[in-house]
């Protein structure tokens, strides 16, 4: 099921995350987000008329979607982009694509023009995805991110909705 993400769910939401940012390179972020900033970003997101919305199964929180302006200014109103992560248990399941298809949905019916998405260049699998799904390289800022004492490459790809 997806659904709007509520302020409740935010500690099931940082657990999602935390190993992402803390294990890997496909974010950037030096710290995990705490359960309250997560709720700060949920309430956020719905006072901003954009959309945050998870995917559970059971009673549990197997993963997540958001999306929000993707650069500052009256002149990007309509591009945004998106962060998707998922628990390893929603793997394979079409999990991924539902959350996508729900948050295209929604910001196709906020007026949203273009979606960005900003994957590190270490993630090959979240291009491929996205690219699936019908996302196109826009282009590669060479050393863009930072972590765990190395410069990464930062791919940007982005569909027409």
């Amino acid at each position: 099921m997806i659904r709007d993400a509520a302020p409740g769910d935010a500690a099931a939401i940082a657990a999602i995350w935390a190993p992402w940012v803390r294990d890997t390179a496909i974010t950037f972020a030096p710290e995990p987000k705490t359960a309250p900033e997560v709720a700060a970003m949920i309430a956020g997101r719905r006072a901003a008329g954009q959309a945050f919305l998870v995917a559970e199964a059971a009673g549990t929180v197997l993963g997540f979607v958001t999306y929000a302006q993707f650069r500052d200014g009256a002149g990007y109103r309509r591009s945004m982009e998106h962060t998707i992560i998922l628990s390893p248990a929603a793997g394979r399941r079409g999990t991924g694509r539902a959350l996508m298809a729900a948050m295209e949905d929604r910001a196709r019916g906020a007026g949203v023009h273009l979606m960005m998405a900003g994957i590190s260049a270490e993630n090959p699998g979240a291009r491929a995805f996205h690219e699936a799904l019908g996302y196109r390289l826009h282009g590669t800022i060479p050393q863009a991110g930072w972590k765990f004492g190395r410069p990464i490459d930062l791919w940007l790809l982005g569909k027409l909705l």
